[in-house]
């Protein structure tokens, strides 16, 4: 018999549609983790299995983030590398993550993802480019199926140490042959290409200073034969374009094209220092870009030319990046820093509150391929966030709660629901202990810390 969800009353709905309804009294009715019907609670069926009124709050598409890396949420605010730049705290932070451990794994991408799921993110990549220790993929994604959330597992890989002039120690990189047969192992044995999926694999090789040239074309034609997506970081600061520039003779978007990394089944993370025949470049072939607004200030990469790169037509979504360079995993208030910068960057007009919301909803569904999330529309997937208005961080700010979601502080989210099923209910984790998780996530990193 088909589960049913009624979604009533709730002060507006955004939709994220074409005609970017925002429904005043809004609601939805799903049936098995889709959504048929999207309008005024009154236009609605009036029962269902499970009835949520959501008076006094706004309910808006599930973010979706299309950048992190979960395991660092062990490693925040490492001293060594608080005040270092992408290579000083790269170099400050292999040691440590060359001690990870599969528990390790599996309880930060728990935490992780909780941290993401209680601001409202209902999908989200991970890049997971270490693999010490016997850890796998399968930590990271038994994590997922676990908690509940929409998730995009990404094969990341290094196999070019210090040795061979790469960034990263010998001791965490691994052998190009083996790289390549795990990454077609778990794309046979996990990827479902199918609509509403709720695991996809994508092939990651890391970054242009630690795999090869060699490395990069074949992960682009491994991905093209199995038909999944791409990923990799890609002119993060002005270190990263000079490497480029010394070791390939090209910029960062010449070596992408030249490998065959372009295209609208490749997303690149960061992008802050991509120029202009680059955006050219990224928006004639549908490549796409993940911003990470909070991560590029805190590692003082610069301000990511994102109003540029839409009005040109590059397709942008929204990453919170590592745990360890941000040093947090809120969806919402990567929105609001998505925002804020961009307006310190390039002036006021340079990003409004819906544009920012679209980037994070909408934007992230485009950059990861997905056409059934990222909107409240008959025939998507019911993955939605509400937030309660009735908190001192939007008063003041009712006469327009959408504007207020993004403008006002950071709320924890009071509802998340992913595939219909309630994962965050009066905010709090349906699906997961969370203290308990706290608790042992605490003790791991402080045995990462103290070796």
């Amino acid at each position: 018999m088909a589960k049913t969800l009624l979604i009533r009353n709730a002060n507006v709905l955004v939709t994220m549609d074409p005609a970017r309804r925002e429904i005043a009294g809004g609601g939805l009715f799903a049936e098995d983790g889709r959504i048929t019907a999207v309008g005024p609670t009154d236009e609605l069926p009036a029962t269902a299995d499970e009835v949520i009124d959501l008076a006094g709050h706004i309910l808006i598409p599930g973010l979706v983030n299309t950048h992190h890396h979960m395991y660092q949420s062990l490693t925040r605010v490492v001293p060594g590398a608080q005040d270092a730049e992408l290579f000083g705290w790269l170099t400050s932070l292999y040691p440590l993550w060359a001690r990870l451990t599969p528990e390790m794994i599996r309880v930060s991408t728990r935490l992780a993802m909780a941290e993401l799921l209680l601001s409202g993110c209902t999908t989200s990549s991970d890049h997971l480019y270490i693999y010490p220790n016997g850890c796998r993929l399968e930590d990271s994604i038994e994590a997922a199926m676990d908690i509940g959330m929409r998730f995009h597992a990404c094969r990341g890989a290094m196999s070019v140490g210090v040795s061979k002039g790469g960034l990263p120690p010998d001791s965490v990189v691994e052998e190009e042959e083996a790289i390549l047969k795990d990454a077609a192992r778990l794309i046979e044995t996990w990827h479902d290409p199918a609509r509403f999926s709720m695991l996809r694999i994508a092939v990651a090789p890391c970054s242009p200073f630690s795999v090869s040239r060699d490395l990069m074309r074949e992960a682009a034609k491994l991905a093209r034969a199995y038909g999944v997506s791409l990923h990799t970081h890609l002119a993060e600061n002005v270190n990263d374009i000079a490497y480029s520039r010394e070791n390939f003779g090209m910029t960062p978007a010449e070596y992408a094209e030249d490998l065959g990394w372009v295209g609208p089944d490749v997303w690149h993370a960061h992008c802050v220092q991509l120029d202009d025949a680059g955006i050219d470049l990224f928006a004639r072939t549908g490549t796409g870009v993940a911003h990470c607004p909070c991560s590029n200030m805190r590692l003082a990469s610069g301000i990511a030319p994102i109003r540029k790169m839409r009005d040109r037509g590059v397709c942008v979504g929204l990453g919170v990046d590592g745990s360890a360079s941000n040093d947090g995993g809120n969806m919402l208030g990567e929105v609001r820093q998505a925002l804020l910068l961009a307006r310190v960057g390039f002036g006021p007009a340079a990003m409004t509150a819906r544009e920012a919301l679209e980037i994070a909803t909408l934007g992230g569904a485009r950059v990861l391929n997905r056409d059934d999330i990222g909107a409240l529309a008959p025939g998507m997937a019911a993955d939605f966030a509400a937030f309660d208005l009735s908190g001192v961080g939007f008063a003041g700010a009712l006469h327009d709660p959408v504007a207020a979601l993004v403008f006002c502080a950071p709320e924890r989210a009071a509802l998340s629901v992913v595939n219909g099923k309630v994962v965050v209910r009066d905010g709090q984790l349906a699906s997961l202990d969370l203290p308990l998780v706290i608790e042992r996530h605490n003790r791991l990193a402080r045995i990462l810390a103290t070796g």
